[in-house]
């Protein structure tokens, strides 16, 4: 709330002395807002909040209008006077007391109200202002009691996937997927591509899996393998190589929109967020169950028998942009975050746009504005914490110190709050005699006791204001020696308890339930461990350190039906549930722990989501699958399965895929086995069949392989790979690749730890690199690195000049170059045509063909072999699989 609002609501609205006695009307009495409740607002409040003028956004003279309330939320609860803040502030049970500056209403004109309002709110049809809604029987029950369409459930997407039947086709298929497609490639007149050659094949796989390129040695093992199985066990062998995880980790963290920094204009470091990423590494590596995967990020403290890895991956509830503040301070920020995990959770799980029903009912798909905010109820209780890793007895013991530390150093800045005060006040009233008008001096100069309501407003606001003038600088020079100097032994003090902190272990940054109008969220720039006003922090795994009371008990905090989105416009509060569209039966919407130590609200949608009775999980994850394989979906919008995203090109197919994923344990290695032995998959993409090209000139329906470019991480991976640079290491913390000065000199806040220049420090695989939202890798960027600020399903693939010239001129490409070039003089030796057939080997996977070899002989010749090897590494083969 902007302080003219506030200011004006204050100035606005009318005083009346603290409401001691009302005298409702009978309750069996119905009252008529035309006949009795109609008139008193027109008389009393409409001056400032009717048709022609909305103090604090204020407009009681439609139903609309109350409902959604004014900046400081909704006037009116129907059915609950109580908690209704017209009443409350006509009744001087809340201040300021109303009408301001009027007379008080009668006790009969309050009783009025309060009926009217218990009795449903109801908003006669004849009444000024009517027009803008019919007046229910509960003004809110339309809301509460909304229900689908006739036909909501009819969309193939709400339906349970059916594995049919596998199709009989004209030719033989051993595999299931390639019956399905063929079934549709005889019924379009469509001719599938022939098998590609071995070594296609075999970049390929390395290529998907990987992101690596096979080494010399690795093809001409391949090569010599003619034996029968040869192709499966290569799969094999790859999908259990540790830079699978790498790889197939990378997809994963788009969906999560992972990132190292907290986004915004701070931007500042996320220091533990770096194990999320290795949790989703070690979880592909592993081939975690996908319903396991989901359970775990959603509600990975509220499992039984959780785990230090389990806790981790409940990063993926805050990896999204955070103002690292207090959201206690800021409540409206607080609700743009839960729509960020609802977004994430919808997009990344269910392939819904769930987050477009905040503000109403969405526009195109089944998705109900209640649905939105039971979702948000289901995970309205969760905190971001950080989490010590180690030893139980250490984490606990660490945990306590920080503690009383915190609250030591907390009294001691309590008492130099107490000392700055009136230097700051005297500051204050200075600048204020110089900016502001007389009645506003006069508010403020005024002793607390004495002023008006409006008075009192007036005097926070300008107060609270801040100013530069107002600094710890400022303040020191005009404080008294006496002062100063006990304002200097209380901060020598704190630097002394703050020396006797205790080494800080290693830490995670999770989620758990706890109370977030008082917990301290995140880290911001600070380090600072415990947070005394928390209510409860977690440091261990089924253990709790308790800051407050409430022991083995705990209450979410109230979550409410947002009018329009609105924080400030409560409606009614909100129970836990789900999407009812995809909604069978009556799943539990709590599966509270056996300690109490949270809701288990988020545990039971995690729950939903991974049922069997939902229709879209596995559809949206096999999707997935199939579009890093063959570079485009079966639903071609991976994160939109409603009716704004694409059709499935073979529906059949994806629910077989779907039910088999279900089936086979939640597989993601077995179903890219599946994928991978298909000779869909193996189809080669240099084929031109005319009268197929002419029926589906875009492969809808995949009669040959795509050919596909590779991403960002991927190219600098192969780069580094293909000069012998890299370093294979994995996990731990990001690594910092140099990047110009003109990027670091653009920073805000936050960290970017530059180095003076590129070296085997920074030469690890792409996923390590530092994700700062504010500063994404120039090379990445430039191959449609997407935004870390929002879950992404597929990646846009772009071709501009711009990628042509970062891969010929770029520090890093042409240094990568020239140790390719010294790799392979020594591999090689001084013959210019095995220095050239290895090059093509290492860096495509495939010998130069004859006119290949002539010009490159021309080139080293006339030029160099780092001219050379500089231009394989821009050859449009290098960048793309075929």
């Amino acid at each position: 709330m902007t302080k003219r609002l506030v200011l004006t609501f204050v100035i606005c609205l009318s005083a009346i002395s603290l409401y001691r006695g009302v005298t409702p009307l009978k309750a069996q009495a119905p009252v008529s807002f035309s006949k009795d409740i109609q008139p008193i607002l027109e008389q009393n409040c409409w001056g400032c909040h009717g048709p022609s003028m909305q103090s604090s956004r204020l407009n009681l003279s439609t139903l609309e209008g109350a409902l959604r309330g004014g900046a400081r939320g909704a006037a009116i609860v129907p059915g609950q006077a109580e908690d209704s803040r017209l009443y409350r502030m006509i009744s001087g049970l809340d201040t300021p007391a109303m009408p301001l500056g009027g007379p008080k209403l009668s006790d009969e004109q309050i009783g009025a109200i309060k009926t009217w309002i218990d009795q449903g709110a109801h908003w006669d049809t004849g009444a000024v202002g009517a027009k803008t809604g019919p007046a229910p029987a509960s003004s809110f029950a339309a809301l509460q009691n909304a229900k689908l369409p006739p036909g909501a459930r009819d969309y193939w997407a709400f339906k349970l996937p059916v594995q049919a039947p596998v199709p009989t086709v004209a030719r033989e298929f051993s595999n299931p997927i390639d019956r399905f497609l063929e079934k549709v490639r005889e019924e379009k007149g469509l001719k599938a591509a022939p098998r590609a050659d071995r070594m296609t094949l075999l970049r390929r796989a390395y290529m998907d899996l990987i992101g690596l390129p096979p080494s010399p040695e690795e093809i001409d093992a391949f090569m010599k393998d003619t034996a029968p199985g040869a192709w499966e066990r290569l799969i094999d062998k790859l999908l259990a190589s540790p830079h699978y995880g790498e790889r197939w980790g990378r997809h994963w963290l788009d969906a999560a929109r992972y990132a190292d920094s907290s986004g915004y204009e701070n931007d500042t470091d996320q220091p533990n967020m770096w194990r999320y990423r290795d949790y989703v590494i070690n979880a592909f590596n592993d081939d975690k169950p996908y319903n396991t995967f989901i359970k775990e990020q959603i509600a990975g403290d509220e499992i039984p028998n959780r785990t230090d890895d389990s806790l981790i991956a409940t990063g993926f509830l805050r990896a999204g942009p955070r103002v690292r503040n207090h959201e206690h301070a800021n409540p409206a920020r607080r609700y743009d975050y839960l729509d960020d995990v609802i977004g994430t959770i919808g997009k990344s799980m269910l392939g819904l746009t769930v987050q477009c029903a905040r503000c109403h009912d969405h526009k195109f798909d089944p998705i109900l504005q209640k649905d939105y905010y039971a979702m948000e109820a289901s995970i309205f209780g969760y905190v971001e914490v950080e989490y010590p890793l180690g030893p139980r007895e250490q984490a606990d013991a660490y945990m306590r110190k920080m503690r009383d530390i915190s609250a030591k150093v907390a009294a001691l800045k309590d008492q130099i709050d107490e000392i700055d005060k009136p230097y700051h006040d005297k500051l204050a009233l200075e600048e204020i005699r110089k900016k502001y008008p007389p009645n506003v001096v006069s508010a403020v100069e005024k002793p607390e006791s004495e002023r008006t309501p409006g008075e009192k407003l007036i005097a926070i606001q300008v107060l609270e204001s801040g100013s530069s003038n107002r600094t710890a600088a400022a303040v020191e020079k005009i404080m008294s020696p006496e002062d100063a100097a006990k304002k200097k032994a209380l901060n020598d003090q704190i630097a002394a308890l703050n020396a006797e902190k205790p080494p800080t272990p290693p830490l995670a940054s999770i989620v758990t339930d706890g109370d977030w109008r008082s917990a301290e969220l995140g880290y911001g720039d600070r380090n600072e461990g415990a947070c005394p006003k928390c209510e409860l922090e977690y440091v261990g795994a089924g253990k709790f350190l308790e800051l407050g009371p409430g022991k083995g008990n705990y209450k979410v905090p109230p979550s409410y039906f947002l009018i329009r989105g609105d924080p400030d416009s409560k409606a009614y509060p909100t129970k836990p549930g789900f999407i009812s569209v995809i909604t069978t039966g009556n799943p539990p919407t709590e599966l509270p722990p056996a300690d109490g130590r949270t809701s288990g609200r988020r545990l039971a949608l995690a729950e939903w989501l991974i049922s069997h009775d939902n229709p879209l999980p596995a559809r949206v994850i096999v999707n997935r699958i199939w579009e890093h394989h063959f570079g485009k979906g079966i639903v071609p919008t991976l994160d939109n399965f409603g009716k704004m995203g694409e059709q499935p090109s073979n529906q059949e197919l994806l629910d077989w895929l779907a039910v088999e994923f279900m089936n086979k344990g939640w597989s993601i290695k077995q179903m890219q086995r599946l994928i991978m032995t298909s000779e869909a998959y193996q189809m080669a993409s240099e084929y031109n069949d005319e009268a197929s090209a002419k029926i589906d000139p875009e492969d809808t329906y995949l009669w040959r392989y795509r050919i596909q470019r590779l991403e960002g991480e991927v190219i600098r991976d192969n780069i580094l790979s293909v000069a012998g640079s890299i370093d294979l290491k994995m996990g731990g913390p990001a690594i910092f690749p140099h990047v110009d000065d003109s990027f670091i000199k653009t920073l805000f806040r936050g960290i970017y730890r530059n180095p003076q220049q590129d070296g085997p420090d920074q030469w690890r695989r792409s996923i390590y690199i530092y994700q700062k939202r504010t500063l994404p890798n120039p090379l990445l960027q430039v191959f449609d690195l997407p935004d870390m600020s929002q879950s992404f399903g597929a990646r846009y693939t772009s071709t501009v000049p711009t990628q042509a010239l970062q891969l010929m001129n770029d520090n890093f490409v042409l240094n990568q170059a020239r140790l390719f070039a010294d790799r392979v003089k020594k591999e090689a030796g001084d013959d210019i045509a095995k220095q050239i057939d290895l090059a093509y080997r290492i860096a495509l996977t495939r010998s130069p063909t004859e006119r290949e070899l002539s010009l490159a002989k021309d080139m080293i010749q006339s030029s160099s072999l780092v001219d050379f090897t500089n231009v394989m590494l821009n050859l449009s083969e290098f960048v793309y699989t075929r």
